[in-house]
């Protein structure tokens, strides 16, 4: 078990004067940071945590919903964007409460978000990609959420954002489930864009499910032209494509490189992963 050390990010970088002495305290240690469930407290910890490139823990108030009624990291982010490794302990959920359209999370080239211990992201709503989150730093979700999201580019949930050069995302699901999001374009679920990586896990006997998403193409999954995307223990099911007939409900894949291991492609609408190109591995009809 780790250690975790306390301490007031105010005091970081201060002068302090001992017995005539001066001392500086360092400027780039981690620190944990407990989050009252406030709108305020939220923003307030992650512009904190963002202030050095640190890993900082923002450990968030139990159970609490901290309701986004504007955005903060610019006109389409809930939160301010996160440009340096930050992690959020649950239970707790962060989700839009506004009439006003923003997603919840963008993760920037420098940046990384990890969501722990039943994080949920829900109804971010942007126009764009990345309904709940847009990538393009490093995401990682263990037995956290994203549902109900809605983009009106590529990725309901989660938007690996095409990258032709520099920091390729990446983006790792572990036993995080999927639904209910919907993006007009490519991948209701998620999306895995250009030079993106996507790692989905479950457990065996009880997989990790991406269901009731909705997208243009790929209702479940979409991956164009992405580095890898790999599936293990993970059901791809429930999952709706509607801007072509006949195009994949369940996975779409164009070019790049995809495995799937132990991850049925079932019961998709209007079928599971037909019009791929190279064809999505396992997968029939």
């Amino acid at each position: 078990m780790r250690t975790i050390r306390t301490i007031v990010r105010a005091l970081i970088g201060a002068t302090v004067v001992t017995g005539g002495l001066v001392a500086l305290t360092p400027a780039a240690q981690a620190i944990t940071i407990p989050v009252a469930c406030s709108e305020n407290a939220l923003v307030a910890a992650v512009n904190l945590a963002n202030s050095t490139a640190a890993a900082d823990t923002l450990v968030l108030a139990g159970g609490c919903t901290y309701g986004m009624t504007t955005s903060h990291g610019g006109a389409n982010n809930a939160l301010p964007v996160i440009t340096t490794p930050i992690e959020m302990i649950g239970p707790a959920t962060v989700t839009r409460t506004s009439l006003l359209l923003f997603r919840i999370a963008e993760v920037g080239p420098t940046g990384s978000l990890t969501l722990t211990t039943g994080v949920a992201f829900t109804r971010g709503n942007v126009l764009g990609s990345g309904g709940g989150i847009l990538n393009r730093g490093a995401v990682t979700l263990t037995g956290s959420t994203l549902t109900g999201n809605t983009a009106s580019g590529n990725g309901g949930g989660l938007a690996n954002r095409n990258t032709p050069t520099g920091t390729a995302p990446a983006a790792t699901f572990t036993n995080s489930p999927v639904s209910g999001n919907t993006a007009s374009g490519n991948g209701g679920g998620i999306y895995n864009g250009l030079r993106g990586t996507l790692t989905v896990t479950g457990v065996t006997g009880s997989p990790l499910f991406i269901t009731g998403n909705s997208a243009g193409r790929g209702g479940g999954i979409s991956a164009v032209n992405s580095t890898a995307t790999t599936l293990t223990q993970t059901a791809v099911t429930n999952n709706q494509a509607v801007l072509l007939l006949g195009t994949a409900g369940g996975v779409y894949r164009q070019g790049g490189v995809m495995t799937t291991t132990n991850a049925p492609i079932t019961a998709n609408t209007p079928n599971n992963c037909v019009g791929s190109v190279p064809a999505v591995p396992n997968c029939t009809g």
